[in-house]
């Protein structure tokens, strides 16, 4: 789910120290001034969607930790697949992500057999234990095969 600042802007990471938007630049040469929906759209032109696994949860705070495991509602990822064929790699933003899909999307899915699951460190500026440079080379996985 995306956080406060995510929330407020209605974008996807746009908390300043998010790194996701910075790596993202530097694999996929974005301008990073360029507007939200043209970040986006260069995204979609390397065959990257974003979406969350989750669709509704509460929580106190912006932390992943803090998301209430009884209010969790998964996004509807079997439409999304029927939708969208091609789909071979689902790169997860941390931990919770993945966890959350294979827990509450993952069971319900059929012809999965060939989807490579991949859960990279999260670009949250809450996950400062991994070093950056670190973290950007794990990311680099997203651009392989682009």
């Amino acid at each position: 789910m995306p956080g406060k600042a995510s929330l407020a802007a209605n974008q996807y990471y746009a908390h300043r120290h998010n790194l996701f938007w910075p790596f993202m630049q530097k694999l996929f040469v974005i301008d990073p001034r360029a507007a939200y929906e043209e970040r986006l759209a260069l995204l979609q032109s390397h065959g990257i969607a974003l979406w969350d696994v989750l669709k509704e949860c509460f929580r106190s705070s912006s932390l992943d930790g803090d998301i209430v495991e009884t209010s969790i509602i998964a996004n509807d990822f079997a439409a999304f697949f029927a939708q969208h064929r091609n789909i071979r790699r689902i790169f997860f933003n941390g931990e919770k992500a993945e966890k959350a899909f294979r827990r509450y999307v993952l069971p319900g899915l059929t012809g999965m057999d060939d989807m490579l699951l991949v859960r990279l460190p999260s670009t949250s500026p809450a996950n400062a234990s991994i070093a950056r440079d670190h973290k950007l080379k794990s990311w680099q996985r997203i651009a392989e095969n682009d």
